[in-house]
């Protein structure tokens, strides 16, 4: 009985094609943002920086 009530509106062979077929050579992974983040990061910083010394 659980067999049918699983099966209910799943397709007839549900496979999933791979996204890296075994074998094949693995991708270099780059992270993202890693210098903007940093930058980000600076210019806060930098603004409270100068905030405090504006106004001691």
């Amino acid at each position: 009985m659980a067999d049918t009530f699983y099966k209910h509106g799943r397709p007839q062979h549900p496979t999933l094609h791979e996204d890296r077929p075994r074998g094949g050579p693995a991708r270099r992974m780059r992270h993202q943002g890693g210098w903007s983040a940093g930058a980000v990061v600076l210019a806060i910083l930098l603004l409270i920086l100068v905030g405090i010394a504006l106004f001691p």
